[in-house]
């Protein structure tokens, strides 16, 4: 795919639908505020699972073109690190153990490959799961085997979490390579936390997992489904255990799987988050990459209220 080289600095986006997403509209209020000077914003579209080619000439092109200071890829994550990592100049070590990345960026006429999502997934679970919550019987059960999952499972196991960790952690994929590959990049985790890989071809599959649960376990959707394709991992008879935090990863789209959750919140006691948080932390993580510079707490809360402005 030909790309027009740019007349101004500019960010990109990499994803399905990028013309859909709030960052579109939101990213030059954030520009202002943070000072980031005459920079625009554009989405590359990819589909689902594209063609090595579209990711490499992706790539390249941000990679020659003096004014493309980088970009945040959604989705792509890790065909687009397995189709271009021997673009790359320098890769963080998230990126390595993963192979996958979530930022790009350039220093010093070298681009850089980083793996943010092991930092925004864990920032935005700090905000929801309380401290000592895996001190008790719950699980994690993610569904989709895809970046978001690998970085979930890294957050959730960290050595310096103590026994703050859950007992085990199930991932399930309707694939099975995916699956496959998310076995052998965490197999070098070293933790006390069991791992299970389901093949989940069909939503019932996720539902008989749902139902082996034990209370106040952690259900995340990590699928993609509900935002880039419409639909939910589970079916409407799925029944979440009590006491349950329920993650929807997405934010926009038909987000099913939330409103599956939502209509079981008071009957079962449950905390449903979307996945706005992680939105937020997402992009706030990439844009200090991309731009080398460091957003503090209260900066982040300015942009925040920012955001959530827009998004009311």
């Amino acid at each position: 795919m030909p790309y027009e080289n740019n007349d101004k600095p500019t960010f990109y986006f990499i994803g399905v639908s990028t013309g859909q997403s709030s960052i579109m509209r939101l990213f030059p209020l954030w520009a202002e505020a943070l000072q980031l000077g005459d920079v625009q914003i554009k989405g590359m579209d990819l589909p689902i699972h594209a063609a090595p080619e579209a990711y490499r000439d992706a790539v390249s092109f941000i990679k020659q073109d003096p004014m493309s200071l980088g970009a945040l890829v959604t989705t792509h994550k890790i065909d687009l690190y397995l189709a271009a990592k021997d673009l790359f100049d320098e890769l963080d070590d998230y990126a390595s153990m993963f192979n996958e990345l979530s930022s790009i960026s350039k220093r010093g006429g070298k681009l850089v490959g980083c793996a943010k999502d092991p930092i925004s997934s864990g920032l935005s679970m700090e905000a929801f799961i309380p401290e000592g919550h895996w001190n008790g019987s719950g699980e994690a059960f993610i569904m989709g085997a895809g970046g978001s999952a690998l970085a979930i499972s890294s957050y959730l196991t960290q050595a310096d979490h103590g026994t703050d960790i859950p007992s085990k952690i199930i991932i399930s994929n309707r694939s099975r390579p995916r699956l496959e590959s998310a076995e052998r990049l965490l197999s070098s985790i070293d933790t006390a936390t069991r791992f299970e890989y389901r093949l989940c071809p069909e939503p019932e599959d996720n539902d008989r997992i749902l139902h082996e649960l034990p209370e106040q376990s952690l259900i995340i959707n990590a699928t993609g489904l509900g935002k880039d394709r419409p639909g939910s991992p589970l079916t409407d008879n799925a029944r979440f255990p009590r006491g349950s935090l329920v993650w929807e990863l997405n934010y926009r789209g038909d987000l099913k799987f939330m409103h599956q959750a939502r209509a079981q919140k008071e009957q079962s006691g449950l905390h449903v988050e979307d996945g706005w948080v992680y939105f937020l932390h997402g992009w706030t993580q990439v844009i200090q990459e991309v731009f080398d510079i460091r957003i503090s707490g209260d900066q982040f809360d300015r942009l925040a209220r920012i955001a959530s402005s827009l998004r009311s």
